[in-house]
């Protein structure tokens, strides 16, 4: 298994425990304070499991299990594979910090988090279609 796998498929399942604790810890955020920020985690959570776990463990096992793109390249471009790799889980963070700051109107620096983080993961997904298109075609 390529080394950019398995830190993919071990950051999508870091990305679902996060997602999991929130989703726990959801019942409870009325008797916790800072309620509003609370409220933008759990507007994250499904951002965490879609996008932290689900789309990035698709991403990992495309980029070691779909047909070589050539002998010399056979996964295409490593380089491109780590962009993604860290557009994707950068944007991720950005908006872990973004949501619930930018819900409990904390501060007015946060405005810049969410479109940041949208951008970078936007940028992860044409790295991915750009460095997999080639492995997909006919027999």
């Amino acid at each position: 298994m390529p080394t950019l796998t398995r830190w993919m498929i071990r950051s999508s399942f870091a990305w679902l425990a996060i997602g999991m604790v929130i989703q726990a810890a959801s019942p409870f955020s009325s008797a916790l304070p800072a309620p509003r920020l609370l409220a933008g985690l759990r507007a994250f959570e499904l951002h965490a499991l879609t996008v932290g776990w689900l789309t990035q463990l698709i991403f990992g096992v495309v980029f070691w299990m779909f047909p070589k793109a050539s002998l010399e390249k056979p996964r295409g471009s490593e380089h491109l594979g780590w962009a993604t790799y860290g557009c994707l889980n950068f944007g991720l963070v950005l908006r872990l910090v973004g949501e619930p700051l930018a819900a409990a109107g904390l501060t007015a620096s946060a405005a810049w988090a969410l479109p940041a983080s949208a951008v970078l993961q936007w940028l992860a997904a044409l790295a991915f279609v750009g460095n997999t298109w080639a492995r997909v075609k006919e027999r």
